[in-house]
C-alpha cells in the first residue's frame, strides 16, 4: 500500500486555471477570457538584452539569492520615484506567486490566521492552505455593490483577543478590478499596525489603472509590497516578481532562508529581461494599455445581460478584470463556465474559485481586439440564453462537472 499524501496538499483547492484549460480542451475553437494574461510580449530592447547575455557563462551559474545587483538597484529607484517607497529593500522572486509564498512561510506560524477578502485571488488561498495545515483563513467581507473591502469589519476582527497576524489586499483587485483609495489604504495600515499584524499589499496590477484614477502605495515597517513583471511587460513565462520591504527586525535574513530553499536564486536570464523592461518603463506600458481599452468596453457590453456597471457588474477601475453576478439559481458557476465553453466557445473563471459562488470573472487583456470582439459576442449570446432559461439551459448538455 502506498504511503498517504500530505493532508496539507490534499486540503488545497485544485487550480482553477488548470481546470478551465481542461474544459477548453473539449473543443478546438474556444476563445478564452479566463486566465489573467496580456496579449503582448516584452519590449524589444528587453529581449535584445537577453540575447546579448545568454552566452555569458555567469548567466548559467547561480546568481545572488535576492536578485542581480543591477536589477535590485533599478527596482529601488523605481520604488522611490514611481511608488513613493524610498528606503525599501528588494528581493527578486520567480513571479509574484512565489513572492507571496515566501511571505507566508516567513511571517506565519501554523497557528496564525490570515485575512483574505472575498472574493480573493485563488492562489493566495492555495498558498495558505498548502504551507501549514493549521493556517486559519479568515474570510473578510466586501461591500456587495462596490466590492470595496469592509474596513469596519476589519477593525472589529482585529480588535478581538486573538487577531489575525496577516491581512492581504490586492490593489487593483484580482478578481474584481476594483481600485483602493489612499484613504482606504491608510486606514488598513493603521488598523493592522494597532493590532500588531502584517499588511501584505499585492500590487501586481499597479500599471493597470484607468479614467484618471491613481494607484497608491503606502509605507510602514509592517507593510510588505509585492510586485510583478508578468502583466504590464508581457513577461508571464519569464517568471519575475519582487518583494519590497523595510528591513526591520531582520526580515531580510529570514526571507533569504526561504528564497535559498525554494529557487536558490531567481533565473538570471529572466532578470536581464526585467532590467530591460524597466528601461522601457511606464511610457512603453502605456502604449500597450491603449490596446485593451476597447476590449474593456467590449466585455462590459458582453456582460450586459447580467446588469450594468455598479448594478450586477463591477470593476473597470483597474487590473484587467470585470466581475459579474450570474442570474438567481445559477450558483453552480463552475457548471455554467463549462457550459459556456462547450455550447458557446468562450471561457471565463467561476467566482467560486475566488470564494464567491454565483459570480464570474472575465479578463479582457488576453486577446487582440478582433478576437476579443468575437469572444464578447459569444459570451453575450451565452449569458442571454442563461438569463432566459436559467440552469435549464445546461440540462441538454453533458458536462464533466457537477451538473450532468
Amino acid at each position: 500500500m502506498l504511503p498517504q499524501l500530505s493532508r496539507r496538499v490534499r486540503a488545497t483547492d485544485a487550480p482553477i486555471i488548470v481546470k478551465t484549460k481542461q474544459f477548453i480542451g473539449s473543443r478546438q475553437d474556444v476563445l478564452s477570457l479566463a486566465q489573467g494574461i496580456v496579449h503582448w510580449t516584452p519590449p524589444a530592447g528587453a529581449l535584445d538584452l537577453a540575447t546579448e547575455v545568454i552566452r555569458d557563462k555567469g548567466v548559467s551559474a547561480y546568481g545572488p539569492c535576492a536578485g542581480l545587483p543591477a536589477l535590485a538597484s533599478a527596482l529601488r529607484e523605481k520604488l522611490a520615484t514611481e511608488n513613493g517607497l524610498p528606503g525599501h529593500e528588494v528581493m527578486v522572486t520567480s513571479g509574484a506567486n512565489q513572492a507571496f509564498t515566501n511571505l507566508v512561510l516567513t511571517l506565519l506560524d501554523p497557528s496564525d490566521a490570515a485575512v483574505l477578502f472575498v472574493p480573493y485571488y485563488f492562489n493566495h488561498l492555495m498558498a495558505l492552505q498548502m504551507t501549514g495545515g493549521g493556517h486559519s483563513v479568515v474570510h473578510g467581507r466586501c461591500d456587495p455593490h462596490t466590492w470595496q473591502p469592509d474596513l469596519d469589519w476589519l477593525e472589529q476582527t482585529l480588535s478581538g483577543p486573538d487577531p489575525p497576524k496577516m491581512v492581504v489586499l490586492v490593489n487593483p483587485c484580482n478578481p474584481t478590478g476594483v481600485l483602493l483609495s489612499r484613504e482606504a489604504l491608510e486606514r488598513a495600515a493603521q488598523l493592522t499596525a494597532r493590532a500588531g499584524a502584517w499588511l501584505v499589499m499585492d500590487n501586481t496590477y499597479e500599471h493597470f489603472v484607468y479614467e484618471g484614477l491613481q494607484h497608491h502605495c503606502i509605507s510602514a515597517p509592517h507593510i510588505i509590497h509585492l510586485f510583478s513583471f508578468s502583466k504590464a511587460f508581457g513577461m508571464m513565462g519569464w517568471r519575475v516578481g519582487y518583494i519590497a520591504y523595510q528591513d526591520s527586525g531582520g526580515l531580510g535574513a529570514e526571507l533569504a532562508k526561504v528564497q535559498d530553499t525554494i529557487p536558490i536564486c531567481p533565473p538570471q536570464l529572466s532578470q536581464y529581461v526585467a532590467l530591460g523592461a524597466l528601461q522601457a518603463g511606464r511610457p512603453w506600458v502605456a502604449s500597450q494599455l491603449d490596446s485593451i481599452m476597447g476590449n474593456r468596453g467590449t466585455i462590459i457590453d458582453a456582460l450586459s445581460p447580467l446588469g450594468a456597471m455598479g448594478s450586477g457588474v463591477a470593476g473597470g477601475e483597474g487590473a484587467i478584470y470585470l466581475w459579474a453576478k450570474l442570474p438567481e439559481g445559477c450558483e453552480d458557476d463552475e457548471a455554467v463556465v463549462e457550459w459556456l465553453v462547450r455550447e458557446h466557445g468562450v471561457c471565463v473563471i467561476p467566482g467560486s474559485a475566488c470564494g464567491a459562488a454565483g459570480y464570474i470573472r472575465a479578463a479582457y487583456a488576453n486577446l487582440q481586439p478582433e478576437a476579443c470582439r468575437e469572444a464578447g459576442q459569444r459570451l453575450k449570446q451565452g449569458l442571454q440564453q442563461l438569463v432566459a432559461e436559467g440552469m435549464a439551459a445546461l440540462e441538454a448538455v453533458p458536462l464533466t462537472g457537477a451538473v450532468k
